[in-house]
């Protein structure tokens, strides 16, 4: 009747480990891809990628406004003015005279800048008004319109660079935040199988608790019948002693994986949380060559990689322009008058205009703008090979992927067939000893490997879940559905 009642005990425990008992209202059951949503909504760094995403964003539009026309008003409204002020004589001395009076502006212009030639096209239209309060006097003057084109000769083209490398900025900056989503997915994981691996752990120490109380319970009538020894019996207290410390420590690590879990994912639900076991096997096929293909594609590093070369050549471009000659062309034309009312002063007004060239050349600069020059180039090809040594690594990071997703995959297997052997080899051994014709130390023996080979399974499927998440964030590709990963 002992016998039975142990069967019947742990047939129950293994109902429960395979979700077949009833579970309490207040217990929350989660899945791994459930766990994994949920910390792309609702986890701190959720939230800082999509800041990081919408700063990148903004960046990117002042970016673009640098192309689009400017318009813009200033002036001086007002501009009184009542103090003393030095006034140089004919014959060279100073006097101090008293002013009174108020010079007021208005400025309206707008400016357009030419990113393949890095000139500006610019306009104004302006009015001025001067009250004399001292002699009672009042005069306007002003530009009705005028336009105007400013022009650097031989020098760095800024706007010009800046359309090269940012769309590349924006391009990598969206990669990046699929690209830290990818990575929420693969921490995630982590602190799923923490607490997998955890409620394991208590439940292989509550049952092998069950089967030490039991099977000392059968011991000591044999001991009362005189077919086992006072030893066994220690050892078998002793076991029991190990089992009660498992199941605290096991409680104490389930707990600490609880809160690290919610504590990332955001779950705000009090609720008991158990785990389900994820799936051993996923319908996906992996080819090195798609892998590589769609990570190229894909990856914000491989955008920088170009991005980066490219920054190169615009230093190299920016120290040849600060060297030999700095020009710059200014002409404008249109129209301005003074008159004493403002109608007046767009009543035939006089036309005006200018021609400006500045310049400047460098005589003598003991070497400055070689050497600028010089050390640009070093730069450049020192980029080169270091976009070309990571490339390398990058490459390598994913077949190296490719090749620990293919072995996990199949360590899922073994270790699955092991843990199945080990059960089944501990229940052998654990009726062996109830009928007497097997030691302690055997089952003890047969106690321990069932729970490793428990552990290895976890731990397996932990390797596997890992490299399936690592392979999307490296590939920025979804192999279940083979299509791109995109987040809005």
């Amino acid at each position: 009747m002992m016998r039975y009642a142990l069967y019947y005990i742990i047939i129950q425990l293994i109902s429960c480990y395979t979700g077949n008992c009833q579970v309490a209202n207040d217990t929350l059951r989660l899945s791994l891809r459930e766990v994994v949503t949920m910390a792309k909504e609702k986890s701190i760094a959720s939230r800082q990628a999509s800041t990081v995403k919408e700063t990148k964003y903004w960046q990117w539009r002042t970016y673009r406004s640098n192309y689009e026309p400017q318009l813009s008003l200033s002036g001086n409204l007002p501009g009184y003015s009542k103090t003393f002020t030095q006034v140089l004589q004919p014959d060279g001395t100073i006097q101090f005279q008293p002013i009174h009076n108020d010079n007021s502006s208005l400025n309206l212009s707008f400016s357009q800048s030419i990113a393949a030639t890095g000139g500006t096209i610019y306009g104004t239209t302006q009015l001025q008004r001067f009250d004399d309060f001292d002699r009672n006097n009042i005069l306007y003057n002003g530009v009705p319109y005028g336009i105007g084109y400013s022009q650097p000769l031989w020098q760095f083209n800024s706007l010009k660079w800046d359309k090269k490398i940012e769309p590349l900025k924006f391009d990598e900056s969206k990669q990046a935040f699929i690209e830290s989503m990818e990575q929420i997915s693969f921490t995630a994981s982590g602190y799923f199988f923490d607490l997998l691996l955890a409620q394991v752990n208590l439940q292989v120490a509550e049952t092998n608790l069950l089967n030490t109380q039991n099977i000392q319970r059968i011991a000591n009538e044999k001991l009362n019948l005189g077919k086992i020894s006072k030893n066994e019996i220690l050892q078998l207290q002793l076991e029991q002693l190990k089992a009660r410390k498992a199941v605290g420590m096991a409680k104490r690590d389930m707990q600490i994986a609880t809160l690290n879990l919610r504590s990332y994912t955001g779950l705000a639900s009090t609720d008991r949380i158990v785990l389900e076991l994820p799936a051993a096997t996923i319908d996906m096929k992996v080819a090195t060559e798609k892998v590589l293909g769609e990570a190229f594609e894909n990856r914000s590093d491989a955008i920088a990689f170009t991005r980066r070369m490219a920054e190169a050549r615009r230093d190299v471009a920016k120290a040849r322009g600060q060297n030999g000659l700095n020009a710059n062309l200014t002409a404008n034309l249109g129209y301005s008058k003074s008159a004493a009312t403002i109608e007046k002063i767009y009543h035939n007004p006089q036309d005006q205009q200018l021609v400006l060239l500045n310049f400047v050349i460098p005589i003598l600069d003991w070497g400055r703008s070689k050497s600028r020059t010089k050390t640009a180039q070093a730069n450049q090809q020192l980029i080169m090979y270091t976009v070309e040594q990571d490339k390398q690594i990058f490459t390598q990071q994913i077949v190296t992927q490719v090749t620990l997703f293919d072995m996990m995959r199949d360590q899922v297997v073994l270790t699955a067939e092991a843990d199945s052997i080990a059960s089944e080899k501990f229940q052998i051994a654990k009726d062996r000893y109830v009928l007497g014709n097997l030691s302690i130390t055997d089952l003890s023996i047969a106690f321990q490997e069932k729970d490793q080979a428990k552990r290895d399974y976890i731990s397996a499927l932990r390797d596997f879940w890992g490299s399936y998440y690592q392979l999307r964030y490296l590939s920025l590709y979804d192999f279940e559905k083979d299509e791109k990963i995109t987040y809005r």
